[in-house]
């Protein structure tokens, strides 16, 4: 399976030696599960997306420090690329600002926490056992953000959630996977400590 990587933001540079950058972080936690993937990676923020839905069976958008409903071109031009994605249900995982992206493209809304910050490792739980999960309904995930999804697009179904964060991980039919934590963190930091 070639998955495409879509790099929307960078790590801080005294980082990357020791993680680095999201593409990295990626790659390594999908090796691990699977060690045949291979990968392509484009810099949206620096206006690069693929030519086609069809250059990779899917994508995976990472996070970053930008706010979705930020105006930038490069952003709108991300939002277009995942409605067509999802026209052609082409599969997509979003993370963080990729899961809040996601929801924006596709009719959801987005804004800033009443609650603040969610920072550090925060633990969902499961609605309706959205998956098999080994120690039961809760999984847990680093989170750093005040954005966060506030309303679904239509047609999606909440999977995830916890007292901070309503909507921490969505679906779009089997084609769209979406969530507000990261597992590319919690997985790199672990492994280097």
């Amino acid at each position: 399976m070639h998955i495409g990587i879509l790099r929307t933001d960078s790590v801080r540079p005294e980082w990357v030696p020791t993680y680095g950058e999201y593409p990295d972080m990626f790659e390594r936690l999908l090796l691990a599960e699977d060690g045949d993937l291979t990968f392509t990676t484009w810099n949206v923020e620096a206006g690069e997306l693929p030519d086609t839905v069809d250059a990779a069976d899917g994508f995976l958008i990472t996070g970053s420090k930008s706010s979705v409903y930020d105006d930038k071109d490069w952003i709108r031009s991300l939002e277009g690329f995942v409605r067509e994605c999802h026209a052609a249900r082409r599969k997509v995982i979003g993370i963080c600002f990729g899961h809040q992206l996601v929801a924006q493209a596709l009719g959801g809304v987005v804004g800033k926490s009443d609650k603040g910050w969610g920072v550090g490792v925060n633990c969902y739980s499961v609605d309706e056992a959205a998956f098999d999960l080994a120690d039961g309904d809760q999984f847990c995930l680093l989170a750093s953000h005040q954005d966060q999804v506030v309303a679904m697009p239509p047609g999606a179904q909440r999977i995830a959630t916890n007292d901070h964060c309503e909507v921490a991980g969505m679906t779009l039919g089997a084609h769209m996977l979406t969530f507000q934590g990261h597992p590319n963190s919690f997985r790199s930091t672990r492994e280097r400590s």
